[in-house]
């Protein structure tokens, strides 16, 4: 026990015994005795006698483990250090560790006590007692969530004293406090929230505090805060967050790539106000910090992409709003703007569930081109695959985007060989893309990058495809868009001059190579080409094995083509028999191949029958067997009945021989511009003998024929050894598919097979 100079106790026995009363009002009275004795000793300077009764205090009394000395000794050192005055400073250390061990004890009075007596120690000292801020700040943060509402009442008064000295004190550190502040920012208990935005609020409104300074070490706690289950802890994080927003706004410098990263972060949280504020910021932030944010853009597209298409419309909003000011920056990558980055998140988005999203993806890459081109086209290998795979993509709008861009990276002449070689692959390993998507492709990129150059680089890739039946597939939709699209008119303009114009004729000789995969196709290129010689020549090639389903669909479709306006010009020339006596045998040749029963015999045969007739006599000559022997070997397949029922309403066709001559001028074995047909009908017979072979075994071995030489330099490839067996035959009546042949509103990249 602490005793006088002279052997007499510092405290007397009844003071002691009183100071442990188990009733408050004995415990104060026994303070005010132990403040009155500290006063004296403090008036003496006996700094040794003024230890030893605050040592008595701690260890006899706020550390025994009796509970009713614990609050004695609580009570005292409060008291103490009232008496201490101007002097408690240099005590403190001895004090308050013990005061502050309490707010932990079991004993919900001890820490109620305990609060008690910071707060009377806390006024006593003011100042003083900011050295010691840390470790109150983590008793208080620890206290703020005790289950005792009357420790909490207590906890939150002494709060408010300590709040108000450290916005009164020079000596607070606000470096020492954040790593504080920072380690318990993700703390979920609510009452502890409360506690944490309590500070940072009444730090940040302190003008010598810079707390925005080190906002980036506490923004991502108060984020999360905005998705707390109590609406006042969301309330108060939100005014914190907008008072921020709108210092941000006003100060000169600011550390925004750090609070960009976590703002990022949370815009993928699940929750709706969380990701609204955190576009919110962001939209701020890229209005606001120049060059600093675009090393950060990249992670900045990979959140708003997939907010554009949120649920929650303020989100969309702003979101889209954000992306058109990030689309509008016109970033370097000297400054540190990632091209290969944001192509990677475009690419990504380009698989999202969302059609604005995947648009908006396609924007970014088109705006990357136009900006960065080389740059771009150096991860092309990333990026293509995938943009064929858009194709596939269930939006038109997508779809045409997709096209655009890829017109776009084919500006150049090897990219644009890369894309079309990309093309075909990918139409050959997904049928269903061709199937649904192929025309659209085709005729936009037709419009965009010129068709006759499209067509020119197909024609030269499917001429050596070693996959035939593919090739054939190809190039009757090539052939039915060719004369069915506006986007093409120009070029069928092109082909009807084909005998009369060198840019015309180069062209046919150029399509007529892997236009050989299909008859019907052929033909249908020399009718747009008016070259009715040829064309009838390759139906007079076609032999009995040739006419098969496949084949009468073709002609079907060919028929009902020939009722549109793309050939008018040859219903016009039909006027003239005498002049077009090959158009005639070509038409004539396409009604012998159909059923009589068809729906397009019909058709053709009403066509042929408006024919004039007043040069009957001349053409039934001209229709001998000796120059069309195909047509002898169909009459030889048919019924004899049914042929001559079928010539019957041949109308007579009386012409002079000049009109002959002029036919034959205009299309002979070689053409007035160096066309050579009767090269291009050994190459048309060839092909037609190279699918012969294909069509009749399951795996054809190499075989070499020796191909007529073709116009533009190149052969037909030989089939592969290696060419699977997994092209199967679908059988089916050919009457019945006739009847139900598509129209030409609804046809599909199609085809059909029959053994």
């Amino acid at each position: 026990m602490a005793k006088m100079a002279d052997g007499t106790p510092l405290l007397s026995a009844s003071t002691l015994r009183t100071l442990a009363d188990k009733l408050y009002e004995k415990r104060k009275n026994a303070a005010r005795e132990v403040e009155a004795v500290i006063r004296g000793l403090v008036a003496q300077q006996d700094h040794q006698r003024i230890s030893s009764l605050l040592h008595l205090l701690v260890h006899d009394f706020a550390l025994s483990p009796q509970s009713n000395h614990r609050k004695g000794g609580l009570i005292g050192l409060a008291a103490a250090t009232m008496g201490l005055g101007s002097d408690a400073a240099q005590h403190l250390e001895k004090i308050i560790p013990p005061v502050l061990n309490s707010f932990t004890d079991q004993d919900i009075r001890v820490r109620y006590y305990a609060c008690e007596a910071l707060y009377n120690i806390a006024k006593a000292t003011r100042g003083d007692l900011v050295f010691f801020f840390n470790d109150i700040f983590d008793a208080l943060c620890k206290l703020s969530a005790d289950s005792e509402p009357s420790v909490q009442q207590a906890a939150h008064l002494l709060d408010h004293i300590v709040k108000d000295i450290v916005a009164q004190s020079d000596q607070f550190s606000i470096e020492e406090f954040i790593p504080l502040l920072r380690e318990r920012m993700n703390v979920l208990n609510p009452f502890v929230r409360q506690f944490l935005v309590g500070w940072i609020t009444v730090l940040d409104r302190e003008t010598e505090i810079d707390m925005l300074g080190f906002l980036p070490d506490f923004l991502d706690g108060l984020f999360n805060m905005l998705s707390d289950s109590s609406h006042e802890i969301r309330q108060q994080a939100d005014s914190a967050l907008e008072e921020f927003l709108r210092e941000i706004k006003d100060a000169p410098s600011v550390d925004y790539g750090k609070m960009a990263e976590i703002l990022v972060q949370r815009a993928a949280a699940p929750d709706e106000f969380t990701r609204l504020t955190s576009f919110s910021w962001l939209n701020e932030f890229v209005k606001l910090s120049g060059e600093q944010l675009v090393p950060y853009y990249a992670d900045i597209l990979g959140a708003l992409l997939p907010a554009i298409s949120d649920n929650e419309e303020r989100i969309r909003v702003v979101a889209k709003e954000t992306n058109e000011e990030l689309r509008s920056v016109k970033a370097e990558p000297a400054e540190g703007f990632d091209i290969g980055a944001v192509l990677v998140i475009a690419r990504r988005e380009l698989g999202s569930d969302w059609e604005a999203t995947r648009l908006e993806a396609l924007r970014w890459i088109a705006l990357l081109l136009e900006r960065h081109r080389t740059e771009v086209l150096s991860f092309l290998d990333d990026i293509f695959p995938a943009l064929l795979s858009s194709l596939a993509d269930t939006s038109d709008e997508v779809v045409c985007l997709v096209l655009e861009v890829q017109a776009c990276i084919a500006g150049d002449a090897q990219h644009f060989h890369r894309l079309m070689v990309f093309l075909v692959h990918k139409f050959k390993i997904e049928q269903t893309l061709l199937e649904k998507r192929g025309t659209l492709a085709l005729r936009r990129l037709c419009t965009l990058l010129d068709a006759e150059r499209v067509y020119r680089e197909l024609a030269t890739i499917f001429e050596g495809e070693a996959d035939l039946e593919f090739a054939t597939i190809m190039v009757q939709a090539l052939n039915l868009i060719l004369l069915t699209a506006p986007e093409l008119a120009e070029m069928r303009s092109l082909l009807k001059l084909s005998l009369l114009n060198p840019a015309g004729g180069d062209l046919f000789v150029s399509l007529s190579s892997s236009w050989c995969h299909s008859s019907i196709a052929t033909v249908s290129l020399c009718l747009l080409a008016q070259a009715y010689q040829h064309a009838s020549a390759v139906i007079q090639a076609l032999g009995e094995s040739d006419i098969n389903v496949n084949l009468l669909v073709q002609v079907d479709k060919l028929v009902r083509l020939l009722e549109t306006p793309t050939f008018a010009y040859l219903r016009l020339q039909l006027l003239e028999p005498g002049r077009y006596p090959s158009l005639l045998k070509t038409l004539y040749g396409l009604l012998m191949l159909l059923p009589q029963q068809s729906a397009a015999f019909k058709m053709l045969r009403t066509r042929l029958k408006t024919v004039p007739s007043q040069t009957f006599m001349h053409m039934q000559s001209s229709l001998a067997s000796s120059q069309f022997p195909g047509l002898s070997a169909i009459r030889r397949s048919a019924s004899a009945g049914g042929f001559s029922q079928r010539l019957s309403h041949i109308p007579s066709i009386q012409t002079s021989s000049t009109s002959e001559d002029s036919d034959r001028i205009s299309d002979s074995t070689n053409g007035p511009l160096g066309i050579n047909f009767a090269a291009q009908l050994k190459q048309f017979e060839y092909m037609q003998h190279q699918h012969h072979l294909y069509q009749s075994q399951n795996n054809p071995p190499r075989r070499t024929l020796t191909p007529p030489p073709a116009q533009n330099g190149h052969h037909p490839s030989n089939i592969s050894d290696d060419m699977t067996d997994s092209m199967r035959r679908t059988r089916a009546d050919s009457q019945h598919l006739l009847h139900h042949s598509p129209t030409l509103d609804n046809v599909r990249f199609e085809w059909i097979k029959a053994k």
